[in-house]
């Protein structure tokens, strides 16, 4: 690869480090990615992507191509230090941010004076100041003379590229320097509004967004328990609702999905167990919709084989935590696949996911041949492909989604 200088270093190239990788490799800036999986940097070297995501494939395809992007497992010396890495969580909810500093740890040698280094793994408040006591630490030469700040990405899956660019972001610096660097850096790539702060502020800000969003949603899963037990259609109810100039009902699902919200509030909670009432509450609300949508398709089965004498065949449709993605982390719609399963008693099943080709647990039923052969639809994601299926009555259907409304 000629002329290859990195100037940046991404830690983790996941669902944001390696877009974020591609964006800025796409504005002539050198960058060299880094992973732990030997497959997804052979991959990316290849100019092809591990991630579904619209333009993505171009993106990085381009960027191997014209020498700005290389990935490899281990870091190298530049002048920016970009960590995107899981933030998973230990016991009782407890965030564990040991991805963060091994990723901290492995560019230690590196550093220099004026160097950038900025988090934007989603972490617990006070994680940016903990990375530079630690930097500091082990390397106290380097002391006031590095430029540590934190940066949330703000993105949706599906539409991860465009909103990279056009999204505002919250900007916080250890100090008012490292905040002015940061804002330099990002100036290059993102064409919405930067938003100078300090990084427990930034830290906050990402997992505020995230918790409000799980509040909200809360409120319209916990409707649709209620309506249920009403005899009202939840969706109707809604619409009508919505039409008063100052209320914005969510709509309803089987739960809540994906390494954000569904993650995100617990840093809050787990920190602030005392003073984070509703949104504690709204993540129990949550996830006991899943249970809940889980408990209705074995009751259903059970209503099935009384009327008819026979056990039903059982169509689960979507795997993933929101539409038209292939994304399953924290999926509710897996959750409750899984828990169908376990209480499996010899009846067939159909289990579908147009976004993905193959699951190492589950085997896959293309959605058409799935609603035909079963007795029972169970919609858990409101996916494209299974809004004009055109069902026919004697179907029994179990629509969580929306999909039928």
């Amino acid at each position: 690869m000629k002329n290859y200088q990195p100037e940046v270093v991404m830690i983790g190239l996941g669902y944001i480090g390696l877009p974020t990788a591609a964006l800025i490799a796409q504005n002539s800036i050198h960058v060299h990615g880094v992973d732990i999986n030997p497959s997804v940097v052979d991959t990316i070297n290849k100019g092809e992507t591990h991630i579904v995501e619209p333009e993505l494939d171009t993106a990085v395809s381009k960027a191997v191509k014209d020498g700005y992007l290389k990935a490899d497992i281990t870091p190298v010396e530049a002048n920016t230090y970009l960590v995107v890495v899981p933030t998973p969580f230990k016991a009782k909810n407890e965030p564990d941010i040991s991805f963060v500093e091994s990723a901290t740890r492995t560019i230690l040698p590196l550093l220099k004076s004026e160097d950038l280094y900025i988090i934007e793994s989603t972490s617990p408040v006070g994680t940016t100041e903990k990375m530079m006591n630690l930097i500091y630490t082990e390397r106290p030469e380097l002391k006031g003379r590095l430029n540590i700040a934190y940066c949330p990405e703000r993105v949706l899956p599906g539409n991860v590229m465009h909103e990279l660019v056009n999204n505002d972001r919250v900007i916080g610096g250890v100090d008012s320097k490292s905040t002015e660097k940061a804002v330099d850096f990002y100036k290059q790539f993102i064409k919405g509004a930067l938003h100078k702060t300090n990084a427990r502020t930034a830290e906050m800000c990402k997992l505020v967004e995230n918790s409000s969003r799980d509040v909200q949603i809360a409120f319209a899963n916990e409707l649709s328990l209620i309506c249920d037990k009403a005899d009202i259609n939840v969706w109707e109810l809604i619409e009508l609702a919505n039409k008063h100039p100052r209320v914005n009902i969510l709509q309803p699902g089987c739960g809540v999905g994906g390494h954000c919200i569904a993650v995100d509030p617990y840093f809050i909670v787990a920190e602030y167990p005392m003073e984070s009432k509703i949104i504690g509450k709204a993540r129990e609300i949550n996830n006991y919709k899943s249970f809940w949508c889980a408990e209705k398709v074995q009751t259903a089965k059970l209503e099935f084989q009384l009327k008819h004498g026979r056990k039903p065949s059982i169509a689960i449709m979507g795997l993933a935590f929101k539409p038209d993605i292939d994304d399953l982390r924290e999926s509710p719609a897996k959750y409750i696949a899984q828990k169908v399963l376990q209480n499996a008693n010899n009846e067939e099943y159909f289990i579908v996911e147009p976004n993905i080709e193959t699951h190492k647990v589950f085997k896959l039923t293309n959605y058409k041949e799935a609603t035909e052969k079963a007795d029972i639809i169970v919609f858990l994601v409101a996916h494209k492909e299974f809004k004009d299926l055109g069902l026919p009555k004697n179907k029994k259907i179990l629509d969580f989604c929306g999909v039928s409304k």
